[in-house]
């Protein structure tokens, strides 16, 4: 017999509108931070694993784009994102939100799953997670439940296998029971990644996520939506980010008045860097650069 005789692993794809906590959630059940948050929709730009560890069990979370409708190049490549992560999976789980009504694009999130599934006993390897209890009061909660389950029933049938999770990823209410339900799920399989890992989002790309997070909670709502950062020069300890914009009015948002904003946001990203690191920011306009295919390739979206 192998070692990994009776083991369980799969890949559980995390999808969801924009804004309804899925990057929070993945966080969460892995336990530690894998994937940056804010308030702002379409914070999360690629697919980003998680990895959680159990004994003689794995599960690799994908946190997915927001699925919606797009306005942009960038934004149709998101969905595309989400249609591929979609393609092969052992688990999908579908993020609502408790806050609001199910609506069409809650509903277009669930085809999706289902499609990913396919009918009959594989809507078991489905689960739908009814996220962000700290904010909805118990009769919203129930009323999005029993919206949730008509919308199951209106597309797969009144005998629908899928259960529902409420839970609040900020808090961690509910989340251990869903982890519990999706581990077993897991089909037998080898473990992916060796017990130290927990995600396998390259260094360069965490780092630019991390500037571009610190941006959107240093800025907030003045920050323009068509921002993005890369690593451009890695030098230990010198690291150099490059922050694209689309105007030079964005520019001088990103910057602030004497370079305040910029300074804010570097030593928020050093606290979360090794001690000793230099970190310079740069911020370049670049016009329409969601609207061009080859920009979005050069940032890797």
């Amino acid at each position: 017999m192998g070692e990994d005789q009776g083991f369980r692993s799969g890949f559980v794809t995390v999808v969801g509108r924009p804004n309804v906590g899925k990057s929070t959630l993945v966080n969460r059940l892995v336990g530690s931070k894998v994937s940056i948050t804010s308030p702002r929709p379409n914070t999360t730009r690629r697919p980003v694993r998680g990895v959680l560890h159990r004994p003689g069990r794995q599960a690799v979370f994908v946190d997915t784009p927001g699925l919606h409708r797009p306005r942009s190049a960038l934004g149709a490549r998101l969905n595309e994102h989400v249609a591929e992560s979609l393609e092969d999976l052992d688990v999908v789980v579908a993020v609502l939100d408790a806050t609001g009504d199910v609506g069409p694009g809650d509903r277009l999130v669930l085809a999706r799953s289902l499609a990913a599934v396919g009918d009959g006993r594989g809507q078991e390897r489905m689960l739908v997670v009814l996220n962000k209890l700290d904010r909805a009061r118990p009769a919203e909660v129930l009323a999005r439940l029993a919206q949730a389950d008509q919308a199951l029933r209106d597309l797969a049938g009144s005998g629908h296998r899928v259960e529902l999770y409420p839970v609040s990823a900020r808090s961690g209410r509910g989340v251990a029971e869903l982890a519990e339900a999706i581990v077993a799920r897991l089909p037998e399989g080898p473990p992916y990644y060796p017990p130290e890992v927990l995600t396998d989002l390259p260094e360069e790309v965490r780092v630019a996520e991390l500037v571009r997070e610190q941006l959107l909670a240093v800025v907030e709502d003045e920050l323009p939506h068509a921002i993005a950062c890369r690593l451009v020069e890695w030098d230990w300890p010198r690291l150099r980010v490059e922050i694209l914009v689309e105007r030079p009015s964005q520019k001088a948002i990103v910057i602030g008045r004497g370079g305040a904003v910029l300074r804010r946001v570097g030593e928020r990203v050093r606290r979360q860097l090794p001690p000793g690191c230099y970190l310079e920011l740069h911020v370049v306009v670049e016009p329409r650069w969601q609207q061009r295919p080859d920009a979005i390739e050069r940032l890797g979206y």
